[in-house]
């Protein structure tokens, strides 16, 4: 709508000026294949006729321009802004403003031949650079809402991209520890049910209490929110790896923590703890939380065990998916993760992550329903409390 307002503004130039037959005749014939070309180089549609015709296009439409503004006088120039918008849209940004200058030029020039006052002449170099800003301008303007349109579907796809890594993710660093516990007390009543029944029917009731959390734990990820206690976990690692047989030396406290931090260390936790009952078989295991000496504002968490042998070092990459999560969630919120044999015979798995760490919003990260919660351990709710305080008792 706006190229056929300018076009015609051009026409009712050319009827003002009472044109004889012959410049009648180009009037009806050029606007015409002028506004064809025009939408050969504007149309986002027509980019391989547009390969095909350059740069001949562009020739034919200089011609159009300037062979009637030559024959028929200055009323002829308004076409000029046109050839300007399309050298600015078609050619390189060098060539294209070079062209764009000299068409501005080239209309000054030739009104000047004309005798028009100097205001005259610098209106209509004015004018012609108006006008091809503007044709540009709206061109690009329609390029560009075509792009964001067309890239709506790609982001559409990312985003399902990230919300199935997201599920995997917490699919496996929640379920692998609630069913390697399930898996682990089951072996323990085995051994128990005819021995010492009384204490094969109490952890029957720990078994229950784990699957039930395994079954909230689902639902949760489902909806695709998740806070975990540091605490809770603690308290569950311990419970589990003394059913293990293994000592456990726990030292943990989540004081000036983010529900974020909090959130990260829990699950590295569970993913460690997970790591040790199915990777090794250590006679102890020790869980301790510290300022990172390292980085200030940085909270540490250190898990280490005995019973993995001279290895060599354990690359994060390289133990499979579990390992290689937990370092993306700790990376998501700018801390870091690393795993290893020392020279003691002991795999020690470190973690640091800001202390007060919030929600990354690129899929990477955690998502919890709060981002600014209060720098505290978030609590359970009072009979899932109890309950896990009644379990812990009975193990």
């Amino acid at each position: 709508m706006v190229f056929l307002g300018y076009l015609l503004m051009q026409a009712v130039n050319v009827l003002e000026a009472q044109p004889g037959r012959s410049e009648l005749t180009a009037c009806l014939t050029i606007p015409p294949v002028l506004a064809a070309l025009q939408y050969v180089h504007f149309a986002p549609h027509l980019a391989r006729l547009r390969q095909r015709l350059h740069p001949w296009s562009l020739i034919l439409q200089a011609l159009v321009t300037f062979v009637p503004f030559a024959l028929f006088g200055w009323h002829w120039g308004g076409m000029a802004g046109f050839l300007a918008g399309s050298f600015l849209l078609r050619l390189s940004p060098v060539l294209g403003w070079s062209l764009y200058g000299l068409t501005v030029a080239g209309v000054m020039a030739i009104s000047a031949t004309e005798q028009l006052r100097p205001v005259d002449i610098a209106y209509m170099g004015v004018s012609t650079a108006l006008t091809g800003l503007v044709l540009y301008s709206m061109a690009r303007l329609a390029m560009l809402a075509t792009a964001i349109h067309d890239s709506r579907g790609e982001l559409a796809r990312m985003a399902v991209a990230r919300e199935r890594l997201r599920f995997a993710r917490d699919l496996h660093d929640l379920l692998g520890y609630s069913l390697s516990s399930i898996t682990l007390k089951n072996e323990l009543i085995q051994r128990l049910i005819i021995s010492n029944p009384q204490r094969a029917c109490e952890e029957v009731t720990e078994v229950l209490v784990i699957s039930r959390q395994a079954l909230a734990d689902v639902r949760e990820v489902a909806r695709g929110y998740r806070d975990m206690s540091l605490l809770v976990e603690a308290e569950s690692a311990g419970s589990v790896l003394k059913a293990a047989g293994i000592r456990a030396e726990i030292e943990v406290d989540c004081t000036g923590l983010s529900s974020i931090a909090n959130t990260i260390l829990a699950t590295v936790l569970r993913e460690g703890v997970t790591n040790v009952l199915r990777h090794s078989q250590p006679r102890t295991c020790s869980i301790t939380t510290s300022a990172d000496p390292e980085r200030k504002g940085f909270v540490r968490l250190e898990i280490v065990n005995d019973g993995v042998g001279q290895r060599g070092l354990v690359d994060s990459d390289s133990t499979g998916t579990g390992l290689t999560n937990l370092a993306t969630r700790a990376a998501a919120v700018g801390g870091r993760l690393h795993s290893g044999v020392d020279s003691g015979g002991s795999f020690r798995l470190v973690v640091a992550v800001p202390a007060d760490a919030a929600a990354v919003k690129d899929g990477l990260a955690l998502l919890t329903e709060d981002p600014g919660a209060a720098d505290c351990c978030p609590e359970p709710p009072a009979a899932e409390r109890r309950s896990s305080l009644e379990s812990r008792r009975s193990a």
